[in-house]
């Protein structure tokens, strides 16, 4: 086993994720600290896709804001993302989703698996 692998698996928390991939709406709840005080802010949108392993894995999401599109990348192992929950499972192609930033209208919607 590698040195930097042991160090990651001793260091890291066991944070229980729902498995997710790109292509599906999620529901990000995140710690945001202003001043003392605490709040959970909820960011909800299409993960455009999933990068790296172990400690440095991210995902990035998009969702479209006051016809303006966001994107925010997210650590996987982080203590400030209180829980993910899963909104739509999107069936896709791809693993990485980038020409949904252009896309407009129709052709920016992801099919969603039933059931």
């Amino acid at each position: 086993m590698n040195l930097v692998q042991f160090v990651e698996q001793n260091t890291v928390g066991t944070q229980v994720l729902p498995v997710f991939k790109a292509g599906d709406t999620v529901a990000v709840h995140y710690k945001i600290k202003e001043g003392n005080k605490e709040r959970i802010q909820v960011f909800q949108g299409v993960v455009l896709q999933r990068r790296n392993s172990g400690v440095a894995e991210t995902f990035t999401v998009r969702k479209v804001s006051n016809s303006i599109g966001v994107e925010r990348i997210f650590p996987v192992v982080s203590p400030m993302i209180d829980k993910i929950e899963i909104v739509n499972r999107g069936i896709v192609r791809r693993a990485r989703l980038f020409y949904l930033r252009t896309a407009k209208g129709k052709n920016a919607r992801i099919k969603q698996k039933r059931g």
